[in-house]
């Protein structure tokens, strides 16, 4: 495990590492979640083994430490992962990405072009103020002390076991701050920018998630967009063949 201070109060955004060749591979997770319990068994794939790795959680996330004082929106986050990059010595990234970390992913490749080569972005939240059946906009709907000292616990009960067990790890005002933020997007909004980038991207869209919305817009901007076949939100647990395939760029 290792350690960057990302906040002028001394807190850590904390990842674990392994070893291997340069470009660097950097996994981050979705909201409530930990980027190893999601990506650890596609990086030890033989097809993936070879490259450093790098899992990194989110501040609030994980083994990351979650300040009290801090406003979780999406450039906090891509600028406290710009911290870890830079503390760990890496450039020119692939970045592998899952929901809210994909967006996190997407103003950090804006923000930060030095960091990062390649986006590999699984079903990553793309516009502001999503559907309520969203989860993100489900937390944002409460107050902030409403969440923490009533909701969070159903929550955690609505969410299923797989995901509780992450979620449960996130501090609860954190992770109420990062879905308000995650439901408020950025400007530009998040599809607009990775339409922009120069990098190469790859959106992996799962096939039970349903046709993805602006896709056209999208692939027209030169994303590749991918639907996965018998996977949903979860694409790296559902398919993970054709996930690994995504990352390599075989499939």
């Amino acid at each position: 495990m290792k350690q960057a201070v990302f906040d002028s109060e001394g807190s850590r955004i904390r990842w674990t590492e392994v070893p291997g060749a340069e470009s660097a591979r950097v996994y981050l997770h979705g909201l409530g979640s930990m980027s190893a319990v999601y990506h650890a068994h596609i990086a030890a794939r033989p097809e993936l083994a070879g490259r450093r790795s790098l899992f990194a959680d989110l501040p609030g996330h994980g083994i990351s430490d979650r300040p009290r004082d801090f406003g979780y929106t999406l450039e906090e986050h891509a600028d406290a992962v710009a911290v870890a990059l830079d503390g760990a010595g890496v450039a020119g990234a692939e970045l592998i990405a899952h929901s809210m970390g994909g967006a996190v992913a997407i103003v950090l490749a804006y923000r930060r072009p030095d960091l990062v080569s390649r986006l590999v972005l699984t079903e990553a939240n793309l516009d502001a103020f999503p559907p309520l059946t969203a989860a993100s906009s489900g937390i944002a709907s409460y107050g902030e002390d409403e969440f923490v000292e009533k909701e969070h616990a159903r929550v955690l009960e609505a969410v299923g076991p797989l995901w509780a067990a992450t979620m449960r790890l996130a501090d609860p005002r954190a992770l109420h701050r990062s879905a308000v933020g995650l439901r408020r997007g950025t400007s530009p909004v998040m599809r607009s920018i990775l339409e922009e980038l120069a990098v190469e991207r790859v959106y992996l869209q799962g096939e039970r998630s349903g046709e993805l919305e602006g896709r056209e817009s999208l692939e027209a901007a030169g994303v590749r967009v991918v639907t996965v076949p018998g996977a949903g939100h979860n694409v790296m647990f559902d398919n993970p063949d054709a996930f690994v395939a995504a990352v390599t760029g075989t499939g």
